[in-house]
């Protein structure tokens, strides 16, 4: 890391990046069964929503191959 070579007025500040306390956060806490219930709700509602919105979308992202049948260009009489 870079080091200034001037005194620094406020040594402590120039140190700080170094110190290590000696407290050890708490454990994370365990989520309940209604936390990881909801999440994997949530998690099945965005996956269905995806799936549902590909399938719905399918048929206006696929091109015909052939024109239909109903519709053929004016002749004219």
């Amino acid at each position: 890391m870079f080091r200034r070579r001037e005194p620094v007025p406020f040594a402590f500040i120039a140190e700080a990046d170094r110190f290590r306390g000696n407290v050890t956060p708490p454990p994370r806490q365990r989520a309940s069964r209604g936390e990881r219930a909801g999440r994997g709700l949530l998690m099945l509602t965005l996956v269905a929503g995806i799936v549902g919105a590909l399938v719905v979308g399918m048929p206006a992202l696929s091109t015909p191959s052939e024109p239909p049948a109903g519709q053929s260009q004016a002749q004219g009489h």
